[in-house]
């Protein structure tokens, strides 16, 4: 699905919510069994049988029309913060929308992804030579998800202000005044499949490795993310996009890419992406 959103952003026509659906429906139904959940599954196969008629409908229909809150919009975000590097948020955040709401139609699920995307963005434009400042990489992000989620009614959203919640919990963990514990980690960022519960803790997991300088930093904060459990590959996989846009692809082993899935294509891909 990441490829699918990085192919549709090249595409010679342009960005399109109709064509990102299809490409979706497209590589979907190449392999359903591979470990696609069942509510997406369901998505999917609506949008193929009414010939994409309307590419955000199916998800707006689902969980009683609440949509989806979980975390897979998020994980497959990263080509639109590359090709957003040097655009304006805006942009970014207008191309994280469209290209969620053809699966996750749930403010939560939005946000999260805008808030992995914003991450990844502001990763690409730091340099790793320099002294890099957890506390301040955070306190951009929460300015930016306040802003985002100002647009929330808090008289009709119970969960209007959340991610800024969870950022400061965040921020309490990365600062010390909470211990970092294992355990309170989970207690106060989670590790589920939802939106809320994992693109915080991905972050943290690239924040606490980073901050701390580690000799390998892209490797521990791959390690550390699978160590905490729940859903390890998507959270794993959101961590390493945001540290491996910090620190670049020389920090990455050949022993892990090569366990990669179509990790050339990817590369070209991300090089297109940059390029555009």
């Amino acid at each position: 699905m990441t490829k699918c959103v990085a192919n549709t952003l090249l595409d010679p026509n342009g960005f399109s919510q109709k064509l990102l659906a299809k490409n979706f429906v497209l590589e979907y139904f190449k392999d359903p069994r591979r470990g696609y959940g069942a509510a997406v599954g369901d998505v999917f196969d609506k949008l193929r049988k009414t010939k994409i008629a309307n590419p955000v409908g199916p998800a707006a229909e689902q969980f009683g029309g609440n949509g989806s809150y979980g975390n897979g919009a998020a994980m497959r975000i990263a080509p639109v913060a590359l090709y957003c590097a040097n655009r304006d948020k805006s942009e970014l955040i207008k191309l994280v929308q469209e290209s969620s709401l053809i699966t996750h139609s749930n403010t939560l699920a939005i946000h999260g992804a805008v808030l992995q995307a914003l991450a990844i963005r502001q990763s690409l434009l730091c340099d790793p030579k320099e002294k890099f400042d957890g506390l301040s990489f955070l306190q951009q992000l929460k300015t930016d998800i306040v802003e985002l989620e100002k647009s929330n009614d808090p008289d009709l959203d119970a969960h209007h202000n959340a991610y800024e919640i969870q950022l400061s919990r965040l921020q309490n963990l990365l600062e010390g005044k909470i211990e970092p514990s294992d355990e309170n980690v989970l207690n106060m960022l989670g590790h589920s499949v939802e939106a809320l519960h994992s693109v915080p803790t991905a972050l943290f997991c690239f924040l606490k490795n980073t901050s701390q300088e580690a000799e390998k930093p892209f490797r521990a904060t791959l390690e550390y993310a699978i160590s905490l459990g729940g859903d390890t590959d998507t959270i794993a996989s959101m961590a390493c996009a945001i540290s491996g846009a910090y620190y670049g692809e020389e920090v990455i082993s050949e022993s892990l890419i090569k366990h990669c899935e179509d990790a050339e294509i990817i590369g070209q891909l991300a090089d297109k992406l940059s390029e555009v």
